[in-house]
C-alpha cells in the first residue's frame, strides 16, 4: 500500500506542475481563446488537489469504519 501512495503522490506532483506550466503558457499565449484557456487551467489548478484530497479523507473514512466493524 506503500508504494502504490507514493506512486500516486509522484503522478499528482507530475499533473500539478503540468497544470502550472499550462496556466503559465495560457497566460502568455496570443490566442483569440487564451482567457477561456487560462481560466480552465486555473480552475484545474485548484479543484484537482481538493478533489485528491477529499478522495483521500473519505478513504481513510471509510477504511476506519470498515476496521471497527471487524472488531
Amino acid at each position: 500500500m506503500k508504494k502504490i501512495k507514493r506512486i500516486l503522490a509522484i503522478l499528482g506532483a507530475i499533473i500539478l506542475a503540468g497544470l502550472y506550466i499550462s496556466t503559465i503558457v495560457c497566460a502568455l499565449s496570443s490566442n483569440e481563446n487564451y482567457m477561456d484557456m487560462l481560466m480552465a487551467s486555473v480552475y484545474a489548478t485548484v479543484i484537482i488537489p481538493v478533489l485528491i484530497w477529499a478522495y483521500s479523507f473519505v478513504y481513510k473514512m471509510v477504511k476506519k469504519n470498515h476496521e471497527q466493524k471487524e472488531d
